[in-house]
């Protein structure tokens, strides 16, 4: 059998953190899961971390034990979730810079024969330019992280004649 693992002196500042968090409902579920097995250690010192995170739905022999250990080392900082390692990037940021600074300049600059970027139109430019190619949901999702947004031309409401002549009379006021 392992040894047990005992929760630290938990100060003042920390107590009320751990009891607003165990209530908390904007907070992350597994963050506050997290912290209800510290709170209840608290409430009942006697209770083993095990037996504490098993009654809040926790399984096997060890359930708490990680918990506790983390928190006794990091504080609270220890009950968030760690970083995960997933997909690497496809493409660097020297690319996605790139990337901006090109739809930043009117085309007009580079020489091109039109005035305004479509999204079309800057995917292949960009492609013939760096022979990359990016794909139209990367384009977008990199623009809109920089602010930029693509803006609709709609030509059809400017300098178009009025069919009503006295459609500003009968409007009103």
């Amino acid at each position: 059998m392992g040894t047990r693992v005992r929760l630290r002196e938990v100060s003042e500042a920390e107590a009320e953190a751990i009891n607003r968090l165990a209530k908390s409902r904007t907070a992350s579920a597994r963050l506050v899961q997290r912290v209800k097995v510290i709170k209840t250690l608290l409430d009942d010192p006697r209770k083993s971390a095990t037996k504490a995170a098993q009654e809040l739905g926790y399984r096997g022999p060890t359930a708490g034990t990680k918990w506790v250990r983390r928190f006794n080392e990091q504080g609270l900082a220890g009950l968030e979730d760690e970083g995960r390692s997933g997909r690497p990037p496809t493409h660097s940021e020297a690319v996605r810079s790139k990337l901006i600074g090109f739809a930043r300049q009117k085309p007009e600059s580079l020489g091109l024969p039109f005035k305004l970027w479509t999204l079309e139109r800057l995917q292949r430019e960009f492609e013939e330019r760096q022979g990359i190619h990016l794909s139209d949901s990367t384009i977008w999702e990199w623009l809109e992280a920089e602010g930029l947004e693509w803006k609709r031309q709609e030509s059809w409401f400017h300098d178009v004649p009025q069919q009503d002549p006295d459609f500003v009379e009968k409007r009103g006021r």
